[in-house]
Order: C-alpha cells, then sequence, then structure tokens
C-alpha cells in the first residue's frame, strides 16, 4: 500500500526499506518530473544540485511538489509508470490536493541547497 506523505523531516527511515516516487516542478503548473527512488534525499538532491544532467537539468525541474512512499519495490514500480500514463490535469490535480501553494517538500531536508545551515549536512 502506498501512503503520501508531506513530513517535514528527513523521509528517509532506519531498518525498513522504504521506495518512493516523486514528482518534481520547474515551477507551479510547469515542467513535470516523474520518478523513482529508494532514497529521496539523495535523489532530490541530485536533481537539485545538477549532478543528474538530461531532462531535470535542461528544463530545470528541480522543486519536489509531491511524493509517496511505500515498502513495496513492485508498488513503487507500478505506480511511477501508472502516474506516468496519466494526463497532465490528474498530475496537475494529485500534487494539488496536498500541496495547493505548490511548496519545495524538500525545502526542510537539504542542506545549503535552500540556505539551511552546513552543519545539518552532516546527518545526511
Amino acid at each position: 500500500m502506498l501512503c503520501h506523505s508531506r513530513e517535514s523531516g528527513n523521509p528517509e527511515r532506519a531498518m525498513t526499506k522504504y521506495y518512493y516516487i516523486y514528482i518534481l516542478a520547474s515551477k507551479r503548473n510547469g515542467t513535470l518530473y516523474i520518478g523513482f527512488t529508494n532514497n529521496l534525499v539523495r535523489r532530490v538532491y541530485e536533481h537539485q544540485t545538477g549532478a543528474i544532467g538530461g531532462f531535470t537539468s535542461k528544463y530545470n525541474v528541480n522543486k519536489l511538489v509531491y511524493f509517496e512512499q511505500t515498502t513495496d519495490v513492485n508498488s513503487a514500480l507500478q505506480r511511477e509508470k501508472q502516474l506516468k500514463k496519466w494526463n497532465r490535469k490528474w498530475k496537475l490535480d494529485l500534487i494539488e490536493k496536498d500541496n495547493p501553494n505548490w511548496d519545495d517538500l524538500s525545502q526542510n531536508w537539504m542542506p545549503d541547497q535552500v540556505g539551511h545551515d552546513k552543519k545539518q549536512a552532516e546527518i545526511y
């Protein structure tokens, strides 16, 4: 079962293996990217720092606007494929249901990238 989470803390957990389906945006109603990872903090950081070339770097898609988590890798992969097939309106509605202001949900986890204390980087 997938669980949507908007926790302001670090979404990574000790012991239990979690998988994440996430949506990045360039801006409100801008270009969208849907991805899958087993380490959301690392993956979003890679997108935000440009460590990953390609689509997200080219179109400046680096704002985490939605994510879901699950402990079932197959469910996560299936959900990612499902969301990628959705039409744009459904994706926008999904984001706006829980994040109507299109806030960057990673803002509290990304040291340096969003102006947080460099000392916090040690926990990542």
